[in-house]
Formats: structure tokens, C-alpha cells, sequence
């Protein structure tokens, strides 16, 4: 699949949901246009047919939301619209994993876990998808914090998911080719 943006012009779709979340926190009132520890408008490229998007629950049956489909999407969404689209046909799985402890969504493509950080301040946004993402390895793989954060330095991608959604934000891309075990 693919569209003509303009003579000569050629962009490959990769459709993706940009609102997927949950309710906040028992008492909170937010909008899912901003996105943050409960998903909301996420806007990331990555979100795709095939990937596991991971959020935490609060409140009991999780209240899930879907919207704002994207036929294609360039990291950053920087004029504040992809290609938007309707979606005919979207098929979700739910699990409940009790096993995750997750304070933020988190996600999960054949090759890579991403963790995801959202602010105001786009430094912050950083700070919070690096921190999940050295504690993912950390905890997963076995690596000592440090070791965890040097890691990162060498094979995690941070790649900026969004700007224009009055929290910006970040996702960490950690390769899982790097851990042989």
C-alpha cells in the first residue's frame, strides 16, 4: 500500500491507531488527546498491525479507547496531522498480564521493545523513556542499572513520537537483537 503525495512523490502507508489508552487514575479527569501514563492520542509510527501495545490499568475492566486512525506517519507528527483515514476494521486482543508492574504504556514489535515517555517538556519526556527503558533491561535481562543505562547509550534509539499534542512525546527503541539468551 502506498499514496502519491505529490508528482514523483511516493509514501509506503503503514496504518496504525493514534488514540489507543485507558482510563486514568480513580478521580482524574483527562483528555485522551494528550497523551500520558494512561496512552491516550500515543501518535506512534510504531503501533502497528502485529505490535503488543502494554498499558497499565486502573480502574477495574480498564475502559479502553481507540480512535484517530493514520494511514502513514513520520516520527514527530510535526504539523499536527498524519494522513488521517478511516479504519474499517480494527481487531484488538486483550490479556491481563500481571506480571508487568507498568507505570506507563510500553510496547513490543518482532525486533524491538519500546518504552514511552510523555511531557510538557520534551527533556522530561526523554528522562522518563530512558529511565523505563534502562529499567526494562535492568530488570528483564539482567543487567546492573548502570550497565543498563551504558547499554543504552550504545544500542537504544530515542526518536521523538510526537509534538504537537500538548504533551510531547518520546519512545525508546531497544533492539532486541543485542541479548542473545
Amino acid at each position: 500500500m502506498e499514496t502519491t503525495f505529490a508528482p514523483g512523490v511516493v509514501i509506503p502507508l503503514r496504518p496504525f491507531m493514534g488514540v489507543m489508552g485507558v482510563a486514568p487514575k480513580p478521580g482524574e479527569k483527562r483528555p485522551a488527546a494528550v497523551p500520558d501514563y494512561f496512552g491516550g492520542n500515543i501518535d506512534n509510527k510504531e503501533l502497528v498491525a502485529g505490535t503488543t501495545l502494554f498499558l497499565p490499568v486502573h480502574v477495574p475492566g480498564a475502559l479502553f479507547s481507540t480512535g484517530d486512525a493514520h494511514a502513514v506517519q513520520g516520527d514527530g507528527e510535526v504539523n499536527v496531522t498524519a494522513i488521517e483515514t478511516a479504519m474499517e476494521e480494527a481487531v484488538f486482543r486483550f490479556l491481563v498480564r500481571k506480571d508487568m508492574k507498568l507505570e506507563r504504556p510500553m510496547a513490543e514489535t518482532p525486533a524491538h521493545w519500546i518504552t514511552m515517555g510523555f511531557h510538557r517538556d520534551l527533556d522530561e519526556a526523554v528522562k522518563i523513556a530512558l529511565r523505563d527503558a534502562i529499567q526494562f533491561i535492568s530488570r528483564t535481562k539482567g543487567l546492573t542499572p548502570a550497565d543498563a543505562y551504558a547499554l543504552s547509550s550504545l544500542a537504544v534509539d530515542l526518536r521523538v513520537t510526537q509534538i504537537v499534542d500538548g504533551n510531547k512525546g518520546i519512545h525508546a527503541m531497544i533492539p532486541k537483537a543485542v541479548f542473545k539468551k
